[in-house]
């Protein structure tokens, strides 16, 4: 009788990617010897990866498991994604509004209308934790914090949205990813789920 291994479970963790950090555990041959991998905050599990990403200057709530469906199951719904960002300016009403109703930015060397989306201006700071390298304060000019919550995510689209607007992002964190919140967790910090409903 042959002997018959069962696979692994599959397994999943959410991560508060540190600012400076790559969304991903290998550096896909690229120069980027100098750069700061997921690896090295935890030795999570071979086939490990991350369900969309954040960019190297962003930081918050990553979502990590070893289940390629289910990475691809997340990434194809319209799953929320709640960010804070601190803009350079005092935000108009006006360009919140532009930013829900949709504005244009580039992707790949093309045009691309944002969907709408959810906007607000926060009105006290938001509880989060310091960043290491420091980001310009209210002593050198008027800042805001903004929420904003997508359904799409394209590359830096936070970013380049809050551009079009005329107020760069200074700082940006993901909050929430469907129900999950990144609550009281510290950058680096990581914690296993049995699964993910969002």
């Amino acid at each position: 009788m042959e002997n018959s291994t069962s696979p692994l479970p599959h397994r999943h963790f959410m991560l508060y990617k540190p600012y400076g950090y790559l969304s991903q555990f290998i550096n896909n041959g690229q120069k980027q010897n100098s750069k700061r991998l997921l690896g090295e905050l935890h030795s999570f599990p071979e086939g490990t990866m991350s369900i969309g990403r954040l960019d190297e200057k962003s930081e918050g709530l990553l979502l990590l498991t070893t289940d390629g469906k289910v990475s691809n199951y997340i990434n194809s719904r319209k799953v929320e994604k709640e960010y804070y960002a601190l803009v350079d300016g005092a935000i108009t009403d006006e360009a919140i509004q532009s930013m829900r109703d949709g504005v244009q930015i580039g992707i790949n060397g093309k045009k691309y209308l944002t969907k709408p989306c959810k906007v607000e201006r926060l009105n006290e700071i938001p509880e989060l934790p310091e960043r290491k390298k420091k980001i310009r304060d209210m002593r050198h000019g008027p800042v805001t914090w903004i929420a904003v919550t997508l359904t799409e995510g394209k590359f830096r689209q936070v970013r380049k949205m809050t551009s079009a607007v005329g107020y760069p992002t200074l700082r940006l964190v993901r909050v929430r990813v469907g129900h999950l919140h990144i609550g009281k967790m510290q950058p680096g910090e990581w914690e296993e789920m049995n699964s993910f409903m969002l």
